[in-house]
């Protein structure tokens, strides 16, 4: 029954990952999320098939699950969908450098942090946790501005996400939930589950903003923007 449950939330992650990364990329021209969203979805695409076959932590697939998870940890999940976010809250145009450099950034740290945990140790962990701490206090500002402009349902839904968002990465590295296995089953059960639906509000909540944007002629809206090169 777990297993099921891991695969249901891992099959959901996956879906929604790729589904909103690619309208994210074609329907508002924003790299920026599309891709960390379409990153998210093969993450998920890995982790379940590392899961399913059951392979070892010798498996080239426990690596790059690790690398991955690391990558959208540290930069991806964090200050890439913050970068992304700021499109429609401030009219942020990302040039391409900006672009490449923060990919090039998450895949530094999250291959420091993957290979070198052990040696890095509690101050990796730390900074993952405070990253994760300063997203959501973004995403608490992205709710506050949605409420603003009316969109109340997608505030308290990014707010609810959020909140939950927080658990997961509080409980990650640092506390286990009681009666979980070995694999941490129950734990990668509530946390796929928790960065899908995350990354569909977001989704919904940017495109309420981005039409907003339209309707009151704000100038920013990033349908008809793509990145400055």
């Amino acid at each position: 029954m777990r297993e099921a449950l891991f695969a249901a939330a891992d099959i959901w992650m996956i879906a929604i990952g790729l589904i909103c990364g690619v309208k994210f990329i074609r329907g508002h021209h924003n790299y920026l999320i599309g891709l960390e969203w379409i990153i998210m979805g093969m993450s998920g695409t890995n982790f379940l098939i590392y899961g399913l076959t059951m392979a070892g932590p010798d498996s080239p697939m426990f690596h790059i699950a690790f690398f991955l998870d690391a990558f959208s940890r540290s930069i991806g999940f964090t200050l890439i969908l913050v970068l992304g976010l700021l499109v429609v809250t401030h009219g942020y145009k990302p040039t391409t450098r900006v672009e490449v450099s923060a990919f090039a950034l998450a895949a530094v740290l999250g291959f420091c942090l993957s290979e070198y945990a052990r040696e890095i140790g509690t101050p990796g962990k730390a900074f993952l946790l405070i990253t994760a701490l300063a997203t959501s206090g973004f995403l608490c500002y992205f709710a506050g501005r949605l409420w603003e402009i009316g969109e109340r349902a997608h505030a308290g839904a990014v707010a609810a996400v959020t909140a939950l968002n927080v658990v997961v990465a509080a409980i990650y590295d640092f506390w286990r939930i009681p009666g979980d296995d070995a694999n941490h089953t129950l734990f990668y059960t509530l946390a796929l589950f928790t960065w899908g639906l995350a990354m569909l509000v977001v989704y919904r909540s940017y495109t309420a903003f981005a039409t907003h944007n339209s309707r009151v002629g704000a100038g920013i809206d990033p349908v008809g923007t793509s990145p400055v090169h």
